[in-house]
């Protein structure tokens, strides 16, 4: 009968605790956060106390975790572009290029990446800065380094970077809002990229990229750089498929391995880029509504994975890219008299 009794109050108690949108960490109960206060201490000359009142106000989220157990990422091509490829993106693209031109044109000029990749990037990210922040950092990192084992080490080691970017910005780590996996900012950078690769590019002292368009556009285009954007190389391809040995080519991914000459040797030939037969490629397949559709793509098409491990990010990025340059060259040729 007890037991009886005790049931329904058990299952209130979890829907209840279910029901919480976010949870208290209470240092203490966690042994991990301890240590990881001891090792910022000894490794980086944190004060310990400071720590230990930052931790206690950390709150654990579970709709983060549930966020990523399900990355738009995991969603078909012809689902997934609807998000990006819209006419609001394509709108606020082109006043976004307007208003900032100049520094568009000096990331493009200093880097070698054209303005449209700067913004496709920008515009899939956060829709240029329009998207809301909706997690504090620290909140999102501490929640999937404690209750996301899949990935505990990665984010263990992103609220390290984290909290010495924040020191080094002299921010206040509790005011920093991000993605749900700690991404900051305009460009969407995750405390590790923030201290490698963002810039000052309005030359105001800060690497900014919270509040300033042009240290993120900056900040992107030296991201590409580093990671072998070429300003002298194609992007992706058309291609037209024989045969059936193309599918062994496919399990190699999205990181070109065999040059065009070798490509064609199973059955695969570039449609637009032909002249160089010596250039690396890989065959990608994507999920259209009426079936598989395959491109090629060359080395900066890879690098734009290197901010995004997606095929369907990267493909997103350029056919907004694709748009937006159209667009502004219809816009170009409407104010020709």
């Amino acid at each position: 009968m007890i037991v009886r009794t005790l049931r329904p109050l058990l299952a209130a108690a979890l829907l209840a605790i279910a029901a919480q949108p976010a949870l208290a960490l209470e240092p203490g109960a966690w042994p991990e956060v301890r240590v990881f206060i001891d090792e910022m201490v000894q490794r980086h000359g944190f004060q310990a106390a400071e720590l230990e009142q930052l931790f206690a106000d950390v709150q654990l989220r579970r709709e983060v975790v549930e966020a990523i157990e399900r990355p738009g990422e995991a969603r078909p091509w012809y689902e997934y572009r609807k998000r990006f490829l819209t006419e609001q993106h394509v709108r606020h693209g082109l006043a976004y290029w307007k208003l900032h031109q100049p520094a568009l044109e000096r990331a493009s000029r200093e880097y070698g990446v054209p303005p449209e990749i700067i913004l496709g990037i920008l515009g899939v990210e956060t829709q240029y800065g329009r998207s809301p922040s909706r997690y504090r950092v620290i909140d999102a990192l501490t929640t999937l380094w404690l209750q996301y084992p899949p990935r505990s080490g990665f984010f263990r080691r992103e609220l390290e970077e984290f909290l010495l970017l924040t020191r080094e910005q002299k921010i206040d780590p509790r005011q920093v809002k991000g993605s749900y996996a700690g991404a900051i900012g305009i460009a969407q950078f995750i405390p590790s990229s923030y201290r490698r690769y963002a810039v000052d590019f309005d030359g105001d002292g800060r690497r900014d990229l919270m509040s300033s368009p042009a240290d993120a556009i900056g900040s992107v285009a030296n991201f590409l750089r580093v990671h072998g954007w070429s300003a002298m190389d194609p992007i992706s391809d058309t291609v037209r498929l024989e045969g059936t040995r193309y599918f062994w080519v496919e399990k190699f991914g999205v990181r070109p391995v065999l040059s065009v000459r070798e490509l064609v040797r199973y059955g695969i030939y570039p449609l637009q880029h032909t002249l160089n037969t010596d250039r690396r490629a890989a065959l990608i397949s994507f999920e259209g509504e009426d079936g598989p559709f395959y491109r090629l793509g060359y080395n900066n098409f890879y690098v734009i994975t290197r901010y995004n491990r997606s095929k369907l990010y990267a493909l997103a990025v350029l056919e907004l890219s694709d748009k937006l340059r159209e667009a502004r060259a219809q816009q170009t040729e409407q104010k020709e008299p």
